[in-house]
């Protein structure tokens, strides 16, 4: 039997095989059991006429749903997956949803000059956010006039918004607290961005009341908790490069001539940020953990610092994408979304240690 240049149906799988349609549906959709040569039978006709299964398009019609979650990133796509925070959290999403079918299309939370964000008209059935800027808090908006389901990664939305959470602020207190109890005094922290402008910056009190970055803003008070007074440089992102560049900074002139008062310890809000540190301390000649004790976040598996160990806050990144997915799919069964909240586990490795005498 021929269909031509036609997509063949269901119908026809049921005509070739000898069978009804709603048989011919079961076998596809596995929720009832069918005997074994019955759906022989069905797999064969279907592979005849080149029938792969329903048209989701059709599927889509008949529900009114698309079968995709939007997940809102801030600033370029390019720079959250060079993160491997993100990329692990992402999978852990995808497997959540797996469980409803469901794919994700990732949208940048900007609107390019005065267009609405691009989930304004995305075809998507649920959103999930991460972070709560004042920007995403704009997405945010525009995806409560659509009445979508939605929850927040790491970012206060509101009491009806659930949330998956991380203890930002009580981690970094704990890692800044073990720092402190090594002894040293002479502290400076490289900060994740402050705002969706990234600026490599030193940290004032103008900026830090200016900014909008939930995640960086609760490391920050976490680690002012035991130095109060510290300087610190925000990083264009969570980039080695970048906490290159910020330690060079801290660390010594221009002209690569150490400072006399260079910090004893630097704390990075990531641990992409601390290799960075680690690497431009080893550049200028700084034996790390002997001459300068660098500490991070996030407990991912760093390359390029040898044979030494991150001190570190490891968080729990799978997890967390995992829970934002199920609370996802909850929602779409039609149930109440819940918050969840996770905690990090301090990791000590060998580039902290007491100051030089």
């Amino acid at each position: 039997m021929s269909t031509g240049t036609r997509r063949a149906t269901i119908a026809d799988v049921a005509r070739e095989a000898g069978v009804s349609t709603s048989t011919a549906s079961v076998v596809f959709s596995g929720k009832v059991n069918v005997a074994d040569a019955t759906r022989e039978k069905v797999l064969a006709a279907a592979a005849a006429l080149g029938y792969t299964g329903p048209d989701p398009r059709a599927a889509s019609l008949r529900t009114g749903r698309s079968g995709i979650v939007g997940v809102v990133l801030g600033g370029e796509l390019r720079h959250a997956f060079l993160d491997p925070v993100t990329t692990v959290m992402m999978d852990g999403l995808t497997d959540a949803l797996a469980s409803i079918s469901a794919g994700i299309l990732l949208l940048r939370d900007d609107p390019r000059d005065d267009e609405p964000p691009p989930i304004a008209d995305a075809p998507v059935d649920a959103v999930v956010l991460i972070g709560c800027s004042t920007r995403t808090r704009e997405v945010l908006d525009v995806v409560r006039q659509r009445g979508l389901p939605v929850v927040v990664i790491e970012g206060d939305a509101g009491d009806d918004v659930p949330e998956v959470s991380l203890d930002n602020r009580q981690a970094s207190a704990r890692i800044a607290q073990y720092v402190f109890q090594l002894g040293h005094r002479r502290v400076a922290t490289i900060t994740l961005p402050l705002d969706p402008a990234r600026e490599r910056a030193p940290l004032t009190a103008q900026r830090v009341t200016a900014a909008t970055v939930p995640v960086t803003l609760d490391r920050l008070s976490g680690f002012r908790e035991a130095y109060p007074d510290a300087p610190g440089i925000s990083a264009g992102g969570s980039l080695v490069d970048e906490g290159y560049l910020v330690a060079r900074t801290l660390l010594a002139s221009d002209d690569g001539v150490l400072l006399d008062d260079r910090p004893t310890a630097i704390v990075a809000q990531s641990d992409l940020l601390a290799v960075g540190a680690i690497r431009a301390a080893e550049d200028l000649g700084l034996r790390v953990p002997h001459d300068l004790s660098v500490v991070g976040f996030d407990g991912i598996a760093a390359d390029g610092l040898g044979s030494l160990v991150l001190t570190t806050m490891s968080q729990p990144a799978l997890a967390k994408g995992r829970a934002a997915g199920e609370q996802i799919a909850r929602m779409l069964k039609g149930e109440r979304g819940e918050s969840v909240h996770f905690t990090c586990e301090f990791r000590e490795g060998d580039t902290a240690a007491p100051p030089a005498a």
